[in-house]
């Protein structure tokens, strides 16, 4: 495998992996998902718009690793609010451990200042759902090889109430008007950020993400449209020296605009 490695669901290329970005410091340098289609060719996700540079399509971005950067752009400091730091991480790409048609495994090593905080290994794997719909199944474990403790925390864990974001992000594109937010029993942007819904979806003119998760949703509709799944939503989340933690991940990705029973059919259908 290369540097740039296409993702396939089934016959269709549905986007490419980016493993070796290169990228200025502030960015928070990692691999990442981008471009990723529809099965129609609906573009779903966004690289570097200008209004967050730091947005990298989708992957795993962390704003507060023992105090390191791994989101991009400035970073919260209690009482002072977004200031920019030099303090920016790089997640690496190690090796590949698989590889395969729809997917790959892989490992990381997030570091900063020279130093590694966390090995992770990365599973991504694209499966047929429809005809109109695929999914995107991506699961991560992270395990903190510093020898101490170490924390994981959030602009929320750091005095921005609401501003929980860090884990598995996926920043869509503008599309018009911004994207409708909604969970089976919740519909709009401030109704379901921070839910911890089984399911939630965003919907766009031409596209419908359906994800599901275990952690709370962080969602953007009105200032840039976005989602992801929070590690440290209200309270920091610390890894025990030599511990790992795990997530999962499993969004279907849909051509057109779903309503609410479209989008829970499409979620039952999902990888379990």
């Amino acid at each position: 495998m290369t540097g740039t490695v296409p993702l396939r669901c089934g016959s269709t290329t549905v986007g490419a992996y980016v493993t070796a970005p290169r990228l200025a410091a502030r960015l928070s340098p990692r691999p990442y998902l981008h471009p990723l289609t529809t099965l129609g060719g609906a573009p779903v996700t966004e690289l570097m718009p200008a209004d967050h540079l730091h947005h990298l399509g989708v992957g795993v971005a962390v704003p507060d690793v023992a105090g390191h950067n791994f989101w991009g752009g400035r970073t919260f400091v209690r009482g002072q609010g977004p200031t920019a730091l030099d303090n920016h991480g790089e997640q690496r790409h190690l090796r590949w451990t698989a590889g395969r048609p729809g997917g790959f495994t892989e490992e990381l090593s997030w570091t900063a200042g020279g130093r590694e905080l966390l090995h992770e290994e990365r599973t991504v794997t694209a499966r047929p759902l429809t005809a109109q719909a695929w999914e995107l199944d991506f699961a991560f474990t992270l395990t903190n090889t510093t020898g101490a403790p170490l924390r994981i925390g959030s602009p929320a864990t750091n005095g921005r109430p609401g501003a929980g974001y860090g884990g598995f992000f996926w920043r869509a594109p503008h599309t018009g008007a911004p994207p409708r937010a909604f969970t089976a029993d919740a519909d709009g942007e401030d109704a379901v950020h921070g839910s911890t819904a089984a399911w939630l979806a965003l919907a766009a003119e031409h596209w419908t993400l359906v994800l599901r998760g275990t952690d709370p949703w962080f969602v953007r509709t009105r200032e840039y449209p976005g989602v992801g799944s929070a590690l440290a939503w209200r309270s920091p989340l610390t890894v025990p020296a030599g511990g790992s933690v795990s997530r999962r991940v499993v969004t279907a990705v849909a051509d057109g605009r779903l309503g609410r029973d479209e989008a829970a059919a499409l979620a039952a259908r999902t990888t379990r």
